[in-house]
């Protein structure tokens, strides 16, 4: 199954506000950390329903924002969701960005970036459509370091890329952005029962669900180009 029917059939049974629902805990904390002013240009990769487009005009002014989804349903129901016209919509492959060398300020992705085919290729368009000192926030909660996420390619017929904490510096470097930092966001809104709760039908100690939630959390790289 390809990215584009994976998430048509997630968009068309309403899934991608659930989405919304769970990112949002760790991806609003992202979004205020990027230094986006009044009138940048920026792209959301992965838009999903489009919320982190939609939080960065109403909290940070962005001039304009797109939002690019392999997956036409998505983009569709993001567009119904705003009336914002400097929000855009677009069907696009990360492999092959259509936007101009050197034309946006920033890149936002959450929950997608391992979707990529080629991701050593998608850093490399990213790069490329940056300005020079340009931010590309990335972040994943699928990677080596999160046990907990590995099963999750069991339940979706595309491939993910798992790349450890290292590999993510790595292939920035490699494709050219420098590092600006790279840490973990936790995830303080999931609720964890207390002790004599445990196990439960996902956890079998509590130890994990707070390593999974409170330590782990979401694994954030940022790049700069140069």
């Amino acid at each position: 199954m390809s990215v584009r029917d994976e998430f048509d059939a997630w968009a068309t049974d309403g899934r991608d506000k659930g989405m919304e629902e769970r990112h949002w805990h760790t991806a609003k904390h992202v979004l205020a950390r990027m230094p986006v002013e009044s009138g940048d240009v920026v792209l959301d990769l992965g838009c999903g329903s489009g919320y982190a487009g939609r939080a960065l005009r109403e909290t940070k002014d962005a001039g304009r924002v797109y939002g690019l989804d392999g997956a036409p349903e998505m983009a569709r129901n993001a567009r119904s969701y705003t009336d914002d016209e400097s929000v855009d919509f677009l069907v696009g492959d990360f492999d092959e960005l259509p936007f101009a060398d050197d034309s946006l300020d920033h890149v936002f992705s959450m929950e997608a970036f391992y979707y990529a085919a080629d991701p050593d290729h998608a850093l490399a368009e990213i790069a490329r459509v940056l300005r020079p000192g340009g931010t590309f926030f990335c972040a994943v909660n699928y990677y080596e370091e999160n046990e907990a996420s590995h099963a999750w390619q069991e339940n979706i017929a595309i491939e993910m890329t798992r790349w450890s904490r290292e590999e993510y510096r790595e292939a920035f470097r490699d494709a050219g952005l420098y590092v600006a930092e790279q840490d973990n966001v936790p995830d303080l809104e999931i609720e964890i029962p207390p002790a004599e709760a445990f196990p439960t039908e996902n956890w079998e100690t509590r130890e994990a669900m707070v390593e999974r939630y409170r330590t782990l959390g979401t694994l954030l790289t940022v790049g700069v180009a140069p």
